[in-house]
């Protein structure tokens, strides 16, 4: 239902790479599937009496399947344009209440945000539209292929239709952002706005059948409001996690490497702890960089190997064997701030990076616990 989903770590069985990003099933779609089938094999045994009821169960998971593959296809539609744009997409997972593309990052200007979103909804319109005129002009005999055609169209339908909705983590949603986006020109504003219709939705979606229950005459079955309530707890907790995104994204501006820096003091591999921590609290400084014996930065003492080793074990053990050997990724310019220090960060995850001047000088070191207390709260 939306194209952006925080990673996950155990997404399924892999199913394959169609324009080469990777595919998965979550084993909770299994459970859905089931559901599917029993919820419509006595529909389908109904129109097609002549298959027996292990033929209907068998047309109603056949259903199922192809349910699914259409909502891979809304799905990728997403996740195409979204690589035509230059945005990297790590994985589509199918799973419980639809599919998610995990698309990395955000698109830079609300246009193709507006795109992204839209296409998906479009799709499945699109499939809608085609299923009608084949079910009018093509399979009208009533057999299994004109029932089949008929759920799947109109299935599509309704999935097209409630994307649509104006609300996150719906694609509508994003179609919302973009355009609170476009006209506010800060991309936060109009997450806030997307979510808050989300919230709006989930509650109407409980309130409405409610109403319309309690306004009628006939005997309450609160049977009903299984569905309205999963989709309105889907989309409500959407929405909350879009929310903290944005309180997360307000605060990027205020991640300046400069001002997270530790004075860092260099020292020689083979320098014992205990000498290297006096020599850095006669210094103040919070960090530890090994230097080879022309100068030269090799590696970062690892803050949490100093403090799980004893006291008494300190004048024994050489910083050389607490230390993080140097990668590229590790090395930040000092003067990286906000997005692009994010970014860096997320290339190389790590503990520690050396932060250096354009001139290769050592400024510092910028440990990721001090970059994550930056959100703290949020």
């Amino acid at each position: 239902m939306s194209e952006q989903s925080p990673r996950q770590d155990f997404p399924g069985l892999r199913m394959g790479r169609p324009f080469g990003i990777p595919v998965y099933v979550s084993w909770t779609w299994f459970l859905v599937a089931a559901f599917i089938t029993f919820l419509f094999g006595p529909q389908m045994a109904a129109k097609l009496p002549d298959l027996g009821t292990f033929g209907a169960y068998g047309v109603a998971f056949v259903f199922a399947v192809l349910l699914y593959v259409s909502v891979l296809l809304h799905e990728l539609a997403h996740s195409v344009l979204a690589k035509v744009y230059g945005l990297p997409v790590r994985r589509i997972t199918l799973y419980f209440l639809g599919g998610v593309s995990e698309i990395e990052k955000e698109p830079p200007t609300p246009g193709k945000e507006f795109m992204v979103a839209a296409v998906g909804p479009l799709l499945s319109l699109g499939l809608a539209a085609l299923g009608f005129v084949a079910d009018v002009y093509l399979v009208n005999d009533g057999g299994i292929p004109e029932v089949l055609v008929w759920q799947l169209w109109f299935a599509n339908l309704i999935v097209g239709v409630f994307n649509l909705l104006p609300g996150l983590p719906l694609d509508g949603g994003r179609m919302l952002r973009a355009g609170v986006w476009k006209v506010s020109g800060n991309p936060g504003t109009g997450t806030v706005a997307a979510a808050w219709g989300g919230r709006v939705l989930a509650v109407l979606l409980v309130v409405f059948p409610l109403a319309t229950m309690l306004g009628g005459d006939g005997e309450l079955d609160f049977s009903n409001l299984v569905w309205p309530l999963v989709l309105a707890a889907f989309i409500w907790m959407g929405a909350g996690q879009s929310l903290r995104v944005a309180r997360v994204r307000a605060r990027i501006p205020q991640v300046d490497a400069r001002a997270l820096a530790r004075r860092a003091i260099p020292v020689t591999s083979e320098t014992p702890l205990s000498e290297a921590l006096r020599q850095a609290a006669d210094s103040r400084a919070g960090a530890m960089v090994v230097v080879d014996h022309d100068g030269r930065p090799v590696g970062i003492v690892h803050e949490a190997a100093v403090q799980a080793t004893p006291e008494h074990r300190r004048p024994w053990i050489t910083v050389a064997s607490l230390a993080k050997s140097l990668e590229p990724g590790m090395v930040l310019p000092a003067d990286l701030r906000g997005e692009p220090l994010i970014d860096a960060m997320r290339e190389v995850p790590g503990s520690e990076y050396l932060l250096v001047e354009r001139g290769g000088e050592i400024y510092g070191v910028l440990a990721t616990a001090d970059v994550n207390r930056v959100f703290t709260g949020v």
